[in-house]
Order: C-alpha cells, then sequence, then structure tokens
C-alpha cells in the first residue's frame, strides 16, 4: 500500500480565471425538456427546482489557446498490489488514471493531452478520467481549480488522500476520501457534502467516467429502461438497449450524441460498467444514495468525432459512464439545512463471461452483476463505507483561500474541521473589510463574494463605488435585481467604471453601456466579445463592425472576435468579408458544446457545399 506524491508529464494548454463575474448562466448545451413523458412527480419537480439565474460569485476560465507544450503537473498516486490511482487535486481532485497492475490495463480513458474546451459552467473542460460533480446541472465550476488535499490513515493502517474544497455558488463543503487497501481489488470513494447553512440549498452531482469506446465495448447496467435525451428538447422513457432497432449499449452504432438515464428499479443495487469484447472493463458501484446511472456518447456522425479530437487528438474516443444523485442530470434535489450526505463508490477490472456479456440483454447484465458480487459485494462497500479515518497528517496540496475566509468570517457555512490554512491574495481586500469595516479602492474590483455575511457588512456604504459595485452582485445572486441596478447606479454615479456599466449591460441586454465598458477598455478580451455578442443579438451588425475595425490587431486576430466579426458582416450582407474569415481559416478556441456557429456561418457564405470537417461540431445528425 502506497501513498505518495509524482508528477505528471503531458502535453498542456491551462486555463486561467478572468476577472469578470458571471451575471448570467450559460445557456445550455441543448434546449431544456419541452416535452417530458412518464415523468412521476418526483422527477416533474426537479426538473424545474433549483436553476440559478447566475454563476456569481464565479468568473470565467478562458484565459487558454490550443497551442500545448509539455508541463509537469502535480499528481497525487494511490497503489497496492492490484491498482495504481492517479490523481491530479490542481484539476478539480480529477481521477486521471486507474491502471489494473496484473494486466497492466488502463481502466479509463487517460487523455494524451490537457487540452480545455468550452464545456463547463465557467468555460474550460477537460476530457479524461472520473470527475467529480458538484453544485448545479453542468460541469461544476471547480472541475480545473485546486482542491485541497491532505494524508490521513485509515483504522487498519491504509493511507487516505482526501481532498476537500469550498464550493462558493451553493455554499456547501465538499469532501472526497480515496483509498487502496491491502488486495483490494477495486479503489475506495467516499464522497462527503455538507450545508451547514440553516436553509435549504439545491444538490447536484455526477460522477463523470470517461473509459474507451471500441466497436466491441458494451455499456451494461441493471435496468430494462431509460430516459433518452437527444439534444431535440425531448426526454423520454424508453425501452433500453433496443431503440428504433438499434441496440444503444454499442455506442459506435448510434450516429448522433445522447444521453441515456438508466431507470433502475427501486431497491436494486446500482452500477454501470462498460466493457469489452472479451468481457473486462470498468465498473463503478456505489452505496445506494448515488441512485443515478448515465451513458453519453458522441455519436458517430462527422461533429462527434471532431469534437472527440478537439478534446483528446486523433485515435483518442471515449465515451462516458456516470453516476448520480438524481435519476437524470436536469435535475437538483432540495438538500435541508444543517445536513451531510454521504456515500462510498468503488472502481475496478470487471471480468465476466464475453459470449454472455454479449448475448441478450437480460443475460449480459445478469453476468456482469454476477461477475461484480465476486469482485465486491454490497456488504462489503457498506462496511468500507463505514471506514474511520485518523486526522490530517499531512498536505499534499493547497486549494483556494475561501473556505479559510468564511472560517475568519465566522460563516455558519465554514466547515473548521477541515484545514483550511490561511486567505490568499484574492481574499485579502474582504479580510481588510472585516477588520476595517472599509472594502479598499481596488482597479480591476475585488474577485466578487456572496452571501449574507458579505452583503451585511457591504450595506450601507452609500459613497463607495467599490463597495456598491459588489453590493449590486451580492444582492443579484440573492435574486434581487432591482436592488442590484440601484446599487450599480449610485456606483456609477460616484465613478464612471467599466464595471458597473457592464453589470448593467448584461442584466438588461443593453449594449449601450456595455460599449461604453469597452471603450474604457479596449484591451479587455472579455469585455470586447460580450460588446460584440451584444450588439449582435440585439441586431446591430454594422456597430459590431464598426467596433471590430477600432480593435487592436492582437484582439481582431483572436478566433471568437473573427467568428463574430464574421456574424456581423452577415448580418450586413457583407458575405464576401465572411467567407474570406472562413477561407483564411478559423479556429475557435473557445468553442461551445452544441455551439453550430462554424456550420451557420459556412453554410451562409457556401450556400449548397457540404460542410468542411474542420468546421462540423455538430452534435445531432439531422
Amino acid at each position: 500500500m502506497d501513498l505518495r506524491l509524482d508528477t505528471l508529464s503531458v502535453p498542456a494548454a491551462l486555463p486561467r480565471a478572468g476577472t469578470l463575474p458571471m451575471l448570467r448562466r450559460p445557456a445550455p448545451v441543448s434546449a431544456p425538456p419541452t416535452e417530458i413523458a412518464e415523468a412521476d412527480p418526483e422527477m416533474a419537480a426537479q426538473l424545474v427546482y433549483g436553476k440559478p439565474p447566475t454563476l456569481l460569485p464565479y468568473t470565467r476560465q478562458d484565459a487558454y489557446d490550443r497551442r500545448r507544450t509539455v508541463r509537469e503537473i502535480p499528481s497525487v498516486v494511490l497503489e497496492n498490489d492490484v491498482l495504481t490511482a492517479t490523481f491530479l487535486p490542481g484539476l478539480g481532485g480529477r481521477l486521471w488514471s486507474l491502471v489494473h497492475r496484473p494486466s497492466g490495463r488502463e481502466l479509463l480513458h487517460r487523455n494524451p493531452i490537457l487540452q480545455p474546451a468550452n464545456l463547463a459552467l465557467r468555460d474550460a473542460w477537460l476530457a479524461g478520467g472520473v470527475e467529480w460533480n458538484l453544485g448545479t446541472t453542468g460541469h461544476w465550476p471547480l472541475t480545473c481549480e485546486p482542491l485541497h488535499a491532505v494524508r490521513m490513515t485509515a483504522q487498519d493502517g491504509t493511507p487516505v488522500l482526501r481532498m476537500y474544497e469550498y464550493e462558493r455558488q451553493r455554499r456547501l463543503t465538499l469532501c472526497v476520501d480515496a483509498w487502496l487497501p491491502a488486495g483490494s481489488p477495486v479503489l475506495y470513494v467516499r464522497v462527503r457534502i455538507r450545508n451547514a447553512a440553516e436553509g435549504e440549498t439545491p444538490v447536484y452531482w455526477w460522477s463523470n467516467i470517461a473509459v474507451p469506446e471500441a466497436p466491441d465495448v458494451r455499456v451494461l447496467g441493471p435496468a430494462d429502461a431509460a430516459y433518452h435525451f437527444g439534444y431535440e428538447g425531448l426526454l423520454r422513457r424508453v425501452g433500453f438497449p433496443e431503440l428504433d432497432g438499434v441496440d444503444r449499449s454499442y455506442t459506435t452504432r448510434v450516429p448522433g450524441s445522447a444521453d441515456y438515464f438508466l431507470d433502475i428499479p427501486e431497491g436494486r443495487r446500482p452500477w454501470i460498467a462498460a466493457l469489452d469484447g472479451e468481457g473486462r472493463g470498468l465498473v463503478q458501484t456505489s452505496t445506494a444514495r448515488l441512485r443515478g446511472r448515465k451513458l453519453f456518447h458522441w455519436g458517430t456522425g462527422t461533429g462527434g468525432h471532431r469534437w472527440q479530437e478537439w478534446l483528446s487528438g486523433p485515435g483518442s474516443r471515449y465515451l462516458e459512464i456516470q453516476a448520480g444523485l438524481a435519476r437524470t442530470q436536469l435535475e437538483h434535489l432540495p438538500m435541508p439545512g444543517r445536513t451531510t450526505w454521504t456515500w462510498t463508490e468503488a472502481y475496478g477490472l470487471l471480468e465476466a463471461d464475453a459470449e454472455r456479456v454479449h448475448g441478450p440483454w437480460e443475460q449480459a447484465r445478469t453476468a456482469a452483476a454476477e461477475a461484480l458480487e465476486r469482485l465486491v459485494t454490497a456488504e462489503r462497500l457498506e462496511q468500507a463505507s463505514r471506514t474511520v479515518m485518523s486526522v490530517p497528517e499531512e498536505r499534499l496540496a493547497t486549494g483556494s483561500g475561501w473556505l479559510a475566509l468564511e472560517i475568519a468570517a465566522g460563516s455558519e457555512v465554514a466547515d473548521a474541521s477541515l484545514p483550511a490554512g490561511e486567505p490568499g491574495d484574492e481574499q485579502r481586500p474582504w479580510l481588510e473589510l472585516l477588520s476595517t469595516g472599509a472594502l479598499p479602492a481596488s482597479e480591476p474590483p475585488a474577485v466578487a463574494v456572496t452571501g449574507p455575511r458579505w452583503r451585511e457588512l457591504l450595506e450601507g456604504h452609500a459613497e463607495d463605488w467599490h463597495a456598491l459595485y459588489h453590493l449590486g452582485l451580492v444582492r443579484l445572486a440573492d435574486g434581487e435585481p432591482e436592488a442590484a441596478r440601484s446599487a450599480w447606479l449610485r456606483s456609477l454615479d460616484l465613478r464612471r467604471t467599466p464595471w458597473a456599466l457592464r453589470a448593467l449591460a448584461q442584466m438588461d441586454g443593453d449594449p449601450e453601456p456595455m460599449v461604453e465598458a469597452q471603450r474604457l477598455l479596449p484591451a479587455s478580451r472579455d469585455l470586447a466579445v460580450e460588446a460584440l455578442t451584444l450588439l449582435l443579438d440585439t441586431g446591430r451588425p454594422a456597430e459590431a463592425l464598426s467596433l471590430v475595425d477600432g480593435l487592436d490587431e492582437p484582439l481582431r486576430a483572436l478566433g471568437r472576435v473573427r467568428l463574430l466579426e464574421a456574424r456581423a458582416a452577415i448580418g450586413t450582407g457583407d458575405l464576401d468579408r465572411a467567407r474570406a474569415i472562413l477561407d483564411a481559416g478559423l479556429e475557435v478556441d473557445d468553442l461551445k458544446e452544441g455551439e453550430v456557429s462554424l456550420d451557420t456561418i459556412w453554410t451562409a457564405v457556401h450556400p449548397g457545399r457540404p460542410v468542411p470537417r474542420e468546421y462540423d461540431f455538430r452534435m445531432r445528425t439531422a
């Protein structure tokens, strides 16, 4: 048994956080369900519950490109004589690799590159391994952020990796414990979510597990039906795996991208596996609280292949098997105040009879379920979930200073049982507000905070533009847009800043203050993109082109700005200008999952011609 620090040497382009808080929630990848077939009252209620209007206090993470260089990424390795597990605390605590040592087989999709792409709530997301997702629907805000990590010891002497952090939007603390007992054929992962506040909060969790995809890989689970969501706004209950004459448990037989949320009967053991032609592959199981299971695949269309290459490079295809608190990934659960939820997951190599695995569905899933019982029984998993840990013994990685700040502020959400370290530079202005009652002036403004303690401290600062700007943010996060507007207008009375102007523009959908904000900060990529987008969304393409023409060359050369320029050119009827942009080659580093702008522009300027592969990211095949 071993727990050690190591490094992962990999070609990488790592993201950085921006400075502008996210005043709107990003548009979903696909339309939310406009029709829901056979949803019971619980599911129907949870599909509409808990969707936040903003992502405050977070900023975007879009400061990346596609020019990768070999980086040494800090990692933590857990190992016994059966498995080697590699975690990346600096990138959301992701389980990056799980190797079965006797066979040398990698059980996960171990991405050969670290390439961010715009698939997460804050933009930057990485494909591969096992991603932990807490908060609200979508890839969580901390997926590319560092977590705290410490060494602990289980009661039998097994080393334990504990990773934890404070999730600032839902105001929850997350703790993930991972360990590999001697001889264990499975990696144990125990998750703890704590809502220390008095009131209820909406909660979302999915463990997203990427595994290699191949024609002989079959995804199995303990269900005969699934809720199918195929990016056309319809969530419907269907038989699984047979649908429209195709066995959907073999993902390379399906053209379009799709989600299948397995409808696991009440009381049946939850698990999901992806097994190859020999009946071998990764299995994930858990204690009962983690009830949902999902299959996601990109599909075999050009767009699906293009996305795979965009995320992992050529020849590195994967699918995802996932596990969540709810039955679908479109739901939030109500978590009462002063409550802790825990569950334990297990990951390992499943080996079942290949003929049965690739036979009729009932036979296949029964064979896998029997093999799972041989690997780790439900009783053994329950016993592991009660493993007692020591106190933290050694710090292995450092996360953010936000938990330390909340502890310093005496906030009710703070979990003082977790070693929080010291607040850092981002938290320093707020420490000064705590100690002196005044928020120091700062340009750009301090990193945003939310919550009742900070609102209490900011209220009453009627002559401080900086405090009033942040008061508006806190009020907006509390669902009070008119009160937020009042604070920002007063802030502008005291000082005309691009940040308050941008906040008003974002909230009202008015391009005028946004254009003024961009003129005040002409070198800001984010303000240029937001101003251009808002001008186009409000039907003012000529003004958008004028703004583009006034940008400095480094901004004009950005792929996102060139894409917006092409849209504006089409909007004014200048197809030659848009055509020239495409013909020169257009690569948009932060292309959003589900975005169809490139193929739409191509079709507008080259009617009747097929969309080239490099511009085809369509997730639907029709």
